[in-house]
């Protein structure tokens, strides 16, 4: 007899509580957030720049599957069916096995978040339908150091998204360029829309959140913390979102406040 807790499994929901639209979903909850002020700290370098960033994206992989991929029922046996050959099995929801997703890895602070969602998904899913993507994007900026938008220098696409769930874990989500650039490009696939999009950030502003939720309605965000450090002290005492025009998460140079301060360059132990 199937127990009647496992037939609908309930997904999580919730988060901060913001005016940005139904589609942001704000992560800040204590375990992540204490993750990442350690990975922020100037005293935070290499290897342990890596186990944090890897512990983050297996908690969101954890977070973001059980909200947007899709379930199937299952009745899967246990250890104990030997003994029990009726009660000595799970039978209720589980993760889909069949299913697409493609993982897209945004070169180069994307590359070991991609790395670890992708592997991530071994578990959930049949492997012969999760695929990983490589972008190589950048920022294009003018003479003061503004951002005017991105480019792609190189990309190795691995087939249609027709159908697919697309994953972009990319940590840093100042202005969108790159992203939007990127986003775009699966937008224009002659195979067919994806049934899904979403962004896995560790760090979002509201600058970005603006741009993508306007470009982009269907988008999922997903963000562990927002940023918003050069606001007034007023709108900082505010709902996020409810003086959006007044937020302001981006210093001049397009760089985010707090922020982690170029987790592009920690990652890699890069800094040009």
């Amino acid at each position: 007899m199937a127990d009647a807790q496992y037939a609908d499994l309930p997904r999580p929901h919730g988060g901060v509580a913001h005016a940005y639209g139904p589609r942001v979903h704000l992560l800040s909850f204590p375990y992540p957030m204490s993750l990442l002020s350690r990975l922020c700290q100037p005293e935070t370098t290499q290897p342990e720049v890596d186990r944090l960033v890897s512990s983050l994206y297996d908690w969101m992989l954890g977070e973001v599957s059980s909200r947007l991929l899709q379930q199937e029922p299952a009745q899967v046996p246990t250890r104990m069916q030997a003994h029990h050959p009726v009660a000595g099995q799970y039978i209720g929801q589980r993760i889909a096995r069949r299913q697409r997703v493609v993982v897209v890895d945004v070169a180069r602070a994307g590359t070991l978040p991609a790395h670890r969602v992708y592997h991530g998904l071994h578990h959930l899913i049949e492997p012969a339908d999760i695929r990983q993507d490589h972008i190589v994007a950048s920022r294009v900026t003018d003479d003061a150091g503004q951002v005017t938008g991105a480019s792609i220098q190189a990309a190795k696409i691995g087939g249609g998204v027709r159908d697919a769930a697309i994953l972009i874990p990319d940590p840093m989500a100042a202005t969108g360029a790159s992203l939007s650039a990127v986003i775009t490009r699966y937008q224009a696939d002659p195979d067919g829309a994806p049934r899904v999009i979403a962004a896995l950030h560790l760090i979002a502003t509201p600058e970005y959140l603006r741009r993508m939720t306007t470009d982009f309605p269907e988008l999922e965000i997903f963000a562990v913390r927002l940023d918003r450090g050069l606001s007034p002290a007023a709108v900082l005492g505010t709902r996020p979102g409810e003086r959006w025009d007044e937020e302001r998460g981006l210093n001049d140079i397009q760089y985010i406040v707090p922020g982690a301060g170029g987790v592009g360059e920690l990652l890699n132990n890069a800094w040009v």
